[in-house]
């Protein structure tokens, strides 16, 4: 694969910090934009900044006035967590749909005179699609979001395809399932659970635990998006203008994700009764999330962790990243 010049939105974030590594260790040269939130990693400016081919620009997606020539841009910048939403939407509309509208726009007006312009790489989620009792959602399901941070994402979705139709805008949408591993932010329910249990806390279980969900690990992801790019150069046809939905493959009840979370901590068999509180329920909630990504891995990907072994290295992470 030749040596790309990529722009990444949200570099600081969960899964855009691990994908900025990978393109940093492939030598490619990576224009960082994060406009640090909470939720920002800022430990990974040390390691970020040993590379040469990093260069990094404070700002909010929606303020972005001009993008390097370059050969993607992947967005990952987005408000994402679903709880917040539904305190307060503003943020979520602000990111997730007029800062991707600011992204389209400006590469509606890049200039054709230095190359091609730069193919979108938009990061979605698997709750546009709304939730599914049975069966997995395909890419051409309807999209039916239930809460602020879901419709903005499936709006932002929409705005990709409209700006692709009428302005020509080549670009990738990629769906992922949940995403976990090292280094997230600790209001998603596996770092906040381990967070809970080094706190003495009770893990607050919305709707006794029952929601469904699939897993997907970040590294998975990661190579998911290599695996995009790879066959971009190859199969620019097949690529261009899809979507693409990615799936750990692997789904499970919360109750049941939490119960692996409070076993690996303590290294026995606990009564779960004991560390988690039942008494939440979430306003809207999805009963269960599901993908089907035979499409993808019809290009050769497939996922490779197994939660089981993952959950155990992750909780050990988390118990030393949380010491008081």
């Amino acid at each position: 694969m030749n040596k790309k010049i990529i722009y990444i939105t949200g570099c600081l974030g969960f899964i855009g910090s691990h994908f900025t590594r990978e393109c940093l260790k492939k030598g490619w040269k990576v224009f960082g934009v994060d406009k640090i939130t909470y939720a920002a990693n800022l430990k990974l400016f040390d390691e970020f900044n040993k590379y040469k081919n990093f260069i990094f620009e404070k700002n909010d997606i929606k303020d972005l006035s001009f993008l390097e020539d370059c050969d993607y841009v992947v967005n990952f910048a987005a408000e994402s967590h679903v709880e917040n939403s539904i305190v307060d939407s503003n943020s979520f509309i602000d990111t997730n749909v007029l800062g991707v509208k600011k992204i389209l726009e400006l590469l509606r007006h890049k200039h054709k005179n230095v190359g091609d312009r730069p193919v979108l790489i938009h990061i979605s989620t698997d709750e546009v699609y709304g939730d599914i009792i049975e069966g997995s959602h395909i890419e051409t399901d309807i999209l039916k979001p239930s809460n602020p941070y879901s419709a903005s994402k499936a709006a932002a979705d929409m705005l990709v395809n409209a700006w692709s139709r009428t302005y020509e805008i080549e670009n990738v949408i990629l769906r992922p399932t949940n995403n976990y591993g090292v280094n997230q932010y600790p209001e998603k329910l596996i770092p906040l659970s381990i967070k809970n249990l080094s706190r003495n806390k009770k893990i607050r279980l919305h709707n006794n635990g029952t929601p469904v969900r699939n897993w997907l690990h970040v590294e998975d992801t990661t190579s998911a998006l290599l695996k995009i790019i790879e066959q971009l150069d190859i199969q620019p046809q097949n690529i261009k203008n899809k979507i693409f939905n990615i799936s750990g493959g692997f789904e499970q009840s919360n109750i049941e994700t939490v119960r692996k979370i409070i076993n690996s901590y303590f290294k026995q068999e606990k009564n779960i009764n004991d560390y988690v509180n039942f008494s939440y329920s979430r306003i809207g909630q999805d009963v269960r999330y599901s993908l089907n990504d035979d499409k993808l891995r019809n290009l050769g990907w497939s996922p490779k962790k197994i939660f089981d072994d993952e959950i155990v290295k992750i909780v050990e992470f988390y118990k030393n990243e949380f010491k008081f």
